[in-house]
């Protein structure tokens, strides 16, 4: 029988592979989010409500790609980094002779 991975270690994988697209999709629902609220917010000008939804993005963006530093450290850090560059050439090379 083949190992069965938990719906959490699939998407740590997933995100480990995809940190750009993780920070990005991050990114976009962070702004979206932002103006939904601000627009609930009738006091508000148009442009502060635009202003204050691109800070609260950026601001998610950089605890993002805080996060993805912290992930590649210690993928580095264990050492499973390594592995799946050494497991991927064994690979690339194989097919190549």
């Amino acid at each position: 029988m083949g190992e069965t991975k938990s719906t959490a270690a699939s998407v740590r994988e997933w995100i480990v592979e995809h940190k750009l697209r993780t920070v990005g999709c991050l990114w976009l629902s962070g702004i979206a989010g932002s103006i939904a609220y601000n627009w609930s917010q009738p006091n508000m000008k148009t442009s502060v409500k635009i202003i204050h939804a691109r800070l609260h993005a950026q601001g998610l963006t950089l605890a993002a790609l805080a996060g993805a530093a912290v992930v590649e450290y210690y993928d580095h850090k264990s050492g499973a980094k390594a592995e799946r560059y050494a497991k991927f050439l064994d690979n690339h090379y194989a097919h190549k002779e």
